[in-house]
């Protein structure tokens, strides 16, 4: 689904303009987004496979519920929003605790540059995993695994083709601040 999305220049600062996402994607331009990583009190972490159908990393793992910010939305607003449509969950913004941005630069193909600023947030999941609600179009499947085998599949990288390559850095970030909370 194509949207109308805010245009960063490669500190992540604004830069006023706006385009839509097929545009940014097609030029390389930075534009913002939303990760939020839900967790459980019992160091279980919700990952989502992308549906098959998207294109970037069709059917990896990766990152719970994850989306573009709508140019002009507020981030929070925008983090609850793809938390709602992408797996039916209302969360209240006070549950939500960011833990930094991150800069990423994707090139899966000479047609296809995604060049984002990661606004990462934590939330404890306190619903079952089966009152959950996938968007289809967006999400394949839902799982919960272990914050442990978690940190062991991404930190070393030995499952390139399994999840969305993040930096490990990145992903020693979101491990280690879930890790503080449990």
């Amino acid at each position: 689904m194509d949207e109308l999305i805010d245009i960063l220049d490669s500190e992540g600062k604004p830069t006023g303009k706006t385009a839509m996402k097929s545009e940014a994607h097609r030029k390389g331009w930075f534009h913002p987004t939303v990760h939020i990583w839900l967790y459980t009190a019992n160091g279980r972490l919700l990952l989502q496979q992308r549906a098959r159908t998207k294109d970037i990393h069709p059917l990896l793992w990766d990152v719970s519920v994850a989306g573009h910010i709508g140019a002009g939305e507020a981030i929070e607003i925008s983090a609850i929003r793809e938390i709602q449509e992408e797996i039916g969950l209302t969360v209240p913004q006070e549950a939500l605790e960011k833990i930094g941005v991150f800069k990423s630069m994707q090139k899966p193909s000479d047609e296809l540059m995604d060049y984002e600023f990661h606004h990462t947030f934590l939330c404890e999941l306190k619903e079952p995993l089966h009152h959950l609600k996938k968007q289809e179009s967006e999400v394949e499947d839902l799982k919960l695994i272990s914050l442990i085998q978690f940190s062991q599949e991404t930190w070393g990288l030995a499952n390139l083709g399994k999840y969305v390559p993040h930096s490990i850095e990145y992903y020693k970030t979101v491990i280690k601040e879930i890790k503080k909370r449990l």
